[in-house]
């Protein structure tokens, strides 16, 4: 079993790779069989007033340098591992930091909080609910944390239209900070219009350690 002072000798090995190379470390996660499994991001760049932001991804070419720098550094520390996979971040790309809610604001994420909500003052949301699936906002100007906006209408099926007729639920927020989040992650929500290299979009290379460097 991995020790707690291997796990943060390797997060400090990948971290040091990964940001010297110019990218953004998501997340590390090593799994039965020998897997370690490091997933990448480009760095983002907040757009400055009147100037708009295009976001760009990871690519094969990004996933193959880090790659071949990886195998090296974690020879070099005699790490033990069998394969390596690096990847793009899925579309259940997890947020950890600041800087990725502010990068993802207006998008829907599902949170999970480390406690429940406990009762709220109107009594909409029960009081032993945890987990959330809406739109991230930004709070008011010199408040602190961030909200998550919801609506409980039930999802419509593919193709569904919704009725006339129908009356649809209120939106309910709910304010937040990171220290009250257990995960958080953007929804893994999928477009049947075809795939588009948005926030979800996944790139991966896998190498195992047999493989030349």
């Amino acid at each position: 079993m991995e020790s707690g002072q291997q796990k943060v000798a390797l997060q400090d090995i990948v971290k040091q790779i990964v940001d010297g190379l110019g990218y953004d470390l998501v997340e590390i996660d090593r799994s039965a069989g020998g897997l370690l499994r490091v997933t990448i991001d480009l760095p983002w760049v907040q757009a400055q007033a009147g100037v708009v932001q295009i976001e760009q991804f990871v690519t094969v070419e990004d996933c193959e340098k880090v790659t071949r720098q990886l195998q090296f550094a974690l020879e070099v520390d005699a790490v033990d591992y069998r394969r390596l996979e690096v990847s793009s971040p899925g579309i259940d790309r997890p947020l950890r930091h600041a800087a990725d809610f502010e990068r993802f604001v207006g998008q829907v994420v599902d949170i999970t909080l480390r406690l429940p909500i406990g009762a709220d003052a109107a009594g909409q949301v029960n009081a032993k609910r945890k987990k959330f699936r809406g739109t991230l906002e930004r709070v008011a100007q010199g408040e602190t944390g961030w909200q998550i906006v919801w609506s409980d209408a039930p999802a419509l099926k593919p193709g569904q239209k919704p009725g006339k007729k129908r009356v649809p639920p209120p939106l309910q927020a709910m304010r937040f900070t990171l220290d009250e989040l257990k995960d958080a992650r953007l929804a893994p929500i999928v477009s049947f219009k075809g795939r588009s290299q948005g926030p979800g979009s996944d790139t991966a290379l896998e190498q195992s350690t047999d493989a030349a460097p």
